[in-house]
């Protein structure tokens, strides 16, 4: 369950409760306006968090597939290739306990991770270069 989703668990009973008050509906539209702003500036912060969050994510794997020892830049493809292999194993049934909960996660978070930062680092390049050649007037 994602935060927008648990916010907007929290903000719907808030909004029935304004709904019930014996009020006008002028003041009701009020007190939903400010429940509305302040839900909208809760989410603009947690996708301000996840946009740094994914940033730092990128950061570190780009450092990773640029260090020097081939240790460093090549874990994480080493430890995905293993988990494909454990997921195809585990496909057919030939592991004696099937992969946990927690395993699958884990994958979900390395490729992201991985495909994403990977991704970054092959795409950046030309397209800086293409607004590059385009401000100069190439």
């Amino acid at each position: 369950m994602g935060i927008l989703t648990i916010l907007g668990d929290i903000v719907k009973p808030v909004c029935d409760l304004v709904d019930s008050l014996h009020t006008s509906g002028e003041e009701k539209g009020k007190l939903r306006e400010a429940i509305n702003k302040v839900e909208n500036e809760f989410a603009e912060k947690v996708l301000d968090y996840e946009a740094k969050v994914l940033e730092m994510q990128t950061s570190v794997i780009n450092t990773e597939a640029k260090g020097e020892s081939w240790l460093q830049q090549s874990w994480r493809p080493i430890t995905m290739l293993t988990f494909l292999v454990l997921v195809v194993f585990d496909g057919f049934g030939w592991l004696k306990h099937p992969l946990a909960p927690e395993a699958w996660t884990l994958l979900q978070i390395g490729l992201g991770g991985y495909v994403v930062g990977r991704s970054a680092e092959k795409i950046l390049p030309t397209v800086l270069d293409k607004f590059t050649k385009r401000g100069t007037g190439d």
